[in-house]
């Protein structure tokens, strides 16, 4: 049933016998070692969590090999599947708040993850990441330093997208160490494979020769995305690569062409150019990011452009090759245009995994991106079974995929929980980075709400001509006529960072006024907030 050689009865632990009370051979790698304690019971010391060895003791049962539960019976020890309260297949951001959140209230939890992939792909190939590698760039190349001291003019010397990826290794290591660290702390199993369901309530878990059966109460999809591939692509994971293999790059490409304008498809133009490659990006859309304020996009696109980044919206890809000859990437439009570079990176979207976990054992299906639907309160089609982060699609963020997996956790064992996705903040990092949270100046047109602007330039703070970072905004909407705040809107260097202060003001419904009359430390960034509401009060 689970691989072992040979289950110890009551009878062979009571006799004594050498082998079977102090080693159980799970398999030729691998032995699970057995203690003695009171009753004659058998207890295998977990591999994570004592809390999991106190729950099986309190219910008169024990731990057995390969994860199995064994009850005493007359006849001897019966093993039977683990049964968890909660059972999360990934151990991203959603999952990892979801797990711990249900630790916090004594239930019994298992992570099921890749042993690579511990800390999902924000911490090995997305958010992590891509925000070492912007932090790292600034570094590298002195960007704001430049600007301030310099002529102007960034020196780029011998970097490479190699040499950041050192940086990135490393940031990588800690934060998977950290995740580990904090589902051991809180008492929580992990089984190590590929999670597939077997009926609603029972998983496998799949790794190498070995498997795993596990029952489960409640569980929670959190597996993640890949990259989305196009069958007319030809990766080859050297000159054109999705954003899983950007460390493929050999160097910093003279010219590159990025397909997709989406938030990763513009953070990566964007960091390309700030390392002095030429960037064409290409989209068949005609705008980019449609649900960010189009006065911060449009402010964002120009400065992209003053980067070098050279924008083909509108335009689908027909065809992407290599020209052996004269050694360059080519894509060809269906416009008939063609866009030559000696690197093309390939960001159309992500592919949900949920794809790959046999999900109509458990009568639910994924869509045609991998995708599993869910409703306000995470839940699928099937009441026990939740879904949560970047595989229930947008926003697939990082930051609203933790909240998502925390709320699911409160929606499933009655913890109490204020759900308010419409204060969610949004950070792309792009260079220059952008920040919101609440309305755009679109949807409260749309909605008829009286509404002034109030905005604050970096031009006009100290703190950011410290910062050698003149381009930045801050924009605050609010009401006419009640000065209630409705959004707030930055771009610039650390815009994602005082977006928060905005977030708390509209979350306890504050007005604008707050900001004109409260004292920001000066020089800061911060008081960015008291010149837009200055600003905007003067006109009405």
């Amino acid at each position: 049933m689970c691989g072992c050689e040979r289950t110890p009865t009551l009878g062979q632990l009571l006799r004594g016998d050498p082998d079977d009370n102090q080693i159980h051979t799970q398999s030729v790698s691998h032995r699970v070692h057995w203690r003695m304690r009171s009753r004659n019971r058998a207890l295998r010391q977990p591999e994570f969590g004592a809390d999991a060895l106190e729950h099986h003791w309190s219910k008169g049962s024990y731990a057995g090999p390969c994860g199995y539960v064994g009850v005493e019976k007359d006849s001897g020890i019966v093993l039977m599947l683990p049964e968890y309260d909660l059972v999360v297949i990934g151990s991203g951001p959603a999952g990892q708040k979801a797990a711990i959140a249900a630790a916090k209230v004594r239930k019994h939890v298992a992570v099921i993850d890749r042993t690579s992939m511990i800390g999902g792909v924000s911490v090995h190939t997305g958010t992590i990441p891509s925000k070492t590698i912007r932090e790292a760039i600034f570094q590298l190349t002195s960007r704001a330093v430049k600007a301030q001291y310099g002529n102007g003019r960034i020196a780029y010397g011998d970097i490479s997208v190699r040499d950041v990826s050192v940086r990135v290794r490393e940031i990588i290591e800690r934060e998977t160490d950290v995740v580990r660290a904090q589902l051991t702390r809180n008492g929580i199993s992990m089984y190590q494979g590929l999670a597939l369901f077997l009926d609603p309530h029972t998983l496998t878990v799949q790794d190498g020769e070995d498997g795993h059966q596990l029952k489960a109460k409640n569980i929670l999809i959190a597996c993640g995305t890949r990259p989305a591939h196009s069958p007319e692509i030809p990766f080859d994971d050297h000159r054109i690569v999705d954003t899983d293999h950007l460390h493929a790059l050999s160097g910093v490409p003279r010219e590159t062409i990025v397909v997709g304008t989406g938030v990763v498809g513009l953070e990566y133009g964007s960091f390309m150019a700030a390392l002095g490659s030429r960037v064409t990006l290409i989209d068949q859309r005609p705008v980019i990011l449609d649900f960010v304020d189009q006065e911060i996009v449009q402010a964002l696109s120009y400065h992209l452009r003053q980067l070098g980044i050279t924008f083909r919206l509108g335009e689908k890809v027909t065809r992407v090759g290599t020209d052996m000859h004269r050694e360059f990437i080519f894509a060809e439009l269906e416009s008939g245009k063609k866009i030559q570079g000696d690197a093309l990176i390939y960001a159309v979207g992500r592919q949900g995994n949920a794809d790959q976990l046999h999900l109509e054992a458990a009568g639910l299906v994924a869509d045609a991106r991998g995708r599993v639907k869910v409703n306000e309160l995470f839940q699928t089609a099937v009441p026990h079974i939740y879904a949560a982060g970047d595989v229930i699609g947008f926003p697939a963020l990082a930051s609203t995929s933790m909240e998502q997996g925390r709320l699911a956790a409160c929606h499933m064992f009655g913890i109490p929980f204020e759900h308010m996705p419409e204060l969610f903040p949004y950070g792309i990092y792009t260079i220059p980075e952008i920040s919101m949270v609440g309305q755009t100046e679109e949807t409260l047109t749309s909605n008829k709400v009286p509404y002034e602007v109030g905005i604050a330039r970096y031009s006009e703070l100290a703190k950011s001509m410290m910062l050698g970072d003149n381009m930045g905004m801050l924009k605050l909407l609010f009401h006419r006529d009640t000065h209630k705040l409705l959004g707030v809107h930055a771009l610039g260097q650390r815009a994602t960072e005082i977006i928060h202060i905005g977030q708390a003001v509209l979350f306890y419904n504050g007005s604008v006024d707050y900001f004109r009359d409260t004292v920001f430390n000066y020089p800061t960034l911060a008081e960015a907030y008291k010149v837009a509401a200055l600003n905007g009060l003067n006109k009405l």
